[in-house]
């Protein structure tokens, strides 16, 4: 049963060799971008011809990152590459947390106003946020997030652009308005 299993698994690589190279295959599943068709027929002939690419443009002023232009990788969530469009609010927020698979924390902080004593308040929220893989984000940097449609439970924001990292030591909990 393995023997027929490798058999299996080979021929259908071999079938689909030609992509393979051009996304980076890292799921048990294959991964291929929905608007790309990879069909065989298309590429007979071209040899040399670069493997074709889905990007677009998200609007709003962001320029498309090169990564998501020039890269392998495979996210149906990225705004960039993927089916998502960017619609309603865009905040920015300092990360603290990169620990997820293509997922990030960014805390938000805002003065909060009391007016018994006329003075403000440190007050601050923490955002689930999809961080594409055309990111390479570090605790600390700045992030500026735009809203899309619900992309899991608590996520319903999209990295759009990271500024570096301008905090030495932990970045963690310093105030700092954006």
């Amino acid at each position: 049963a393995q023997e027929v299993w490798a058999v299996l698994e080979r021929s259908f690589f071999l079938r689909r060799s030609h992509s393979v190279e051009a996304m980076d295959q890292t799921e048990k599943a294959f991964q291929k971008q929905d608007a790309v068709f990879i069909g065989a027929k298309r590429l007979l002939g071209k040899k040399g011809k670069k493997a074709m690419r889905y990007w677009r443009n998200v609007g709003l002023g962001f320029v498309t990152p090169k990564e998501a232009k020039e890269g392998n990788y495979v996210d149906k969530k990225c705004p960039y590459t993927g089916n998502v469009s960017i619609r309603g609010k865009i905040v920015k927020g300092m990360c603290i947390s990169t620990k997820m698979k293509r997922t990030i924390i960014i805390r938000r902080n805002y003065l909060h106003y009391i007016k018994k004593y006329h003075r403000f308040e440190k007050r601050h929220h923490n955002v689930a946020v999809h961080c594409s893989p055309c990111f390479d984000v570090k605790d600390g940097d700045i992030i500026t997030a735009g809203q899309c449609r619900p992309l899991a439970k608590t996520v319903r924001f999209n990295v759009l652009k990271v500024e570096k990292n301008q905090i030495f030591g932990a970045a963690r909990k310093q105030f700092a308005l954006f």
